[in-house]
């Protein structure tokens, strides 16, 4: 599971996004434990430091929380996770609207680009 990082973000930023965007397509589940710290750090081929800053991270934005001796679980709180997906929604939208004025397109173009990609792809 190993990625390939870029260099214009930290890696635990990185890896950090990647465990928001597993939690909001609900691959991981409210109260689900996340892997070690050793185990994450493998699977991401990265050094368990940057783990355990990633995992910090999360549990700063109380997307995580760690119960000691017993591990790192994703967050149950209803509030936290529905913020989250608004959040990531949102920064979904920005960036294909800034995609789209990269592009000159103007709001009537983008919004009949999208309900012309919607009704012919049926939105799946």
């Amino acid at each position: 599971m190993s990625e390939d990082y870029t260099a214009s973000k930290p890696i635990y930023i990185q890896i950090a996004d990647r465990i928001i965007r597993e939690i909001v397509r609900k691959e991981l589940s409210p109260g689900q434990k996340l892997p070690s710290v050793r185990d994450m750090a493998v699977q991401s081929g990265v050094n368990p430091n940057t783990i355990q800053r990633t995992y910090s991270e999360l549990e700063r934005m109380d997307i995580v929380e760690t119960k000691r001796g017993q591990g790192t679980f994703v967050t149950e709180r209803e509030d936290v996770l529905s913020e989250m997906n608004e959040k990531v929604q949102q920064e979904v939208i920005e960036s294909f609207i800034q995609n789209m004025k990269e592009l000159g397109l103007t709001k009537e173009q983008m919004i009949q680009g999208v309900e012309k990609y919607l009704s012919e792809k049926g939105g799946e």
